[in-house]
């Protein structure tokens, strides 16, 4: 239930805390609304009742102090609004009334002066309009076409045989949800509106932070964040700032140090090989100068590894025209490389390493695949390089073991088979630098494929 009700919310912070502040107000509405229903009309019905007992009890008790001759011209006049007053000549039949008719009823009678009428009143409350309501005299006063209209209908007797009619239109108000929707809406647009500015403080820098943490991950040079919003949200842009700052002064300490060992390892093996040609015995000599190759190629191949992906800056290229120009290279050293035409495919990338990735695949292929066929396509927005070759395979248990350093799945370490192991470890390091990644699959006919993923727009340039 709750993740269902989580995938109806939108992903993004300042959305979801707008909605929920509109469906808080709402509840809220809803709860007040119900309170005020069940508490207020009770109130003013009573009020009203008041109203109307004090009202014909009055104008009875003045009608009955006139002259018959002027009763008429006065109810005339004091009919306005919702009231009506008229003078019958045949009081209503004693009929059975509700208890609250019976009430009402009891409640005139004690309102009017002494020594009281001369017959009973009586009280009829009336849901909806009739044809007596709607004459010529009073279809304006009553406003006959309310349907949901009740009327109170009191006749109380006076002097000289006649009786007044007070009728009293009880207006039926609007029903309450509309006018609770109204309300809400207000409520929700305004209470929407200063969530969405209180939210902006919190969402923006966190969108930041959050952007920013992707570039990095993806092996981007990390923009500063400005440290404003609420202060849990500044403490964080600080900390991700100093953080960003301590790597950035580390990634350039490593740097340095591996420039200077690269530097030093190669100087001492220079010396080694000229001190080589001295070496009579040509027997010594191959074997000591292939270990001095064998050494330098790991040294060179620890030091790609270690130095990984972020040295060069990211640009705009055409991916086609780099994979072909490398398997066009190979081929030209006799290597039984091919590649399939494509079309323009521009990415996003550090150009050098991902020459460096795609020539180790086609190493790896050539050397233990017999040959190699590199293709390329778009999907999805990722740029993928296959490379097929039609050697053995690789166990499926050993498919992620291959990229942990200085693994190789056959025992010789000779110059016919491999290196030292971080082929697969560079070429992953790089791809993970890029957003992308690498993968191996047995090919069902026989052979392996490598497939590097690589987004064409990055997300840091």
């Amino acid at each position: 239930m709750t993740r269902w009700l989580s995938s109806l919310l939108p992903r993004t912070l300042a959305a979801q805390l707008i909605i929920t502040t509109a469906v808080a107000v709402i509840l809220s509405n809803f709860a007040v609304a119900a309170w005020f229903t069940a508490t207020h009309d009770r109130l003013i019905r009573a009020e009203l009742m008041d109203r109307l007992v004090d009202r014909a009890a009055s104008a009875a008790g003045l009608l009955d102090s006139i002259p018959p001759s002027e009763r008429r011209r006065v109810t005339t006049t004091m009919s306005s609004g919702p009231w009506r007053f008229e003078l019958t000549r045949r009081l209503p039949r004693q009929a059975a009334m509700t208890a609250v008719e019976a009430s009402l009823a009891e409640r005139v009678r004690t309102e009017l002066p002494a020594p009281g009428p001369q017959g009973p009143v009586t009280v009829r409350i009336l849901h909806g309009m009739d044809r007596a309501t709607q004459s010529p005299r009073s279809g304006s006063i009553l406003h006959p076409r309310r349907p949901a209209a009740r009327l109170m209908r009191i006749t109380v007797p006076l002097s000289g045989g006649s009786g007044l009619v007070t009728t009293f239109l009880l207006h039926a108000d609007p029903p309450w949800p509309i006018a609770f929707v109204y309300g809400v809406l207000v409520a929700v647009i305004t209470a929407a509106a200063v969530a969405a500015f209180a939210v902006r403080r919190v969402a923006r820098p966190l969108s930041r932070l959050a952007s920013a943490a992707s570039i990095v991950a993806h092996g981007g040079d990390a923009p500063r964040l400005e440290e404003e919003g609420p202060e849990d949200v500044r403490r964080a842009a600080q900390a991700f700032n100093a953080m960003t700052d301590q790597v950035g002064r580390v990634l350039e300490s490593q740097r340095q140090l591996l420039s200077a060992v690269g530097h030093d390892l190669r100087t001492p093996l220079t010396a080694m090989r000229i001190s080589t040609e001295f070496i009579a015995d040509d027997e010594v000599r191959d074997r000591i100068e292939k270990n001095l190759d064998e050494l330098r190629t790991l040294t060179d191949a620890v030091l790609s590894a270690a130095r990984g992906a972020g040295w060069e800056k990211r640009r705009r290229i055409d991916l086609a025209a780099l994979v072909e120009s490398v398997c066009a290279d190979l081929e030209e050293m006799g290597l039984p490389v091919s590649f399939h035409p494509h079309a323009a495919m521009t990415v996003l990338c550090r150009p050098d390493e991902i020459r460096r990735a795609v020539r180790n695949l086609l190493e790896n292929a050539v050397t233990y695949g017999k040959s190699a066929e590199l293709s390329l396509r778009d999907e999805d927005g990722m740029a993928v390089v296959r490379i097929d070759d039609h050697g053995p395979g690789i166990p499926t248990d050993d498919m992620e073991r291959v990229f942990e350093p200085f693994v190789r799945l056959e025992g010789s370490r000779s110059h016919e088979t491999g290196g030292a192991g971080l082929g697969l470890t560079l070429v992953k390091t790089i791809a993970e630098g890029h957003g992308g990644s690498i993968t191996l699959e047995n090919r069902p006919q026989g052979g392996l494929s490598a497939i590097l993923r690589l987004p064409r727009e990055a997300e840091a340039a």
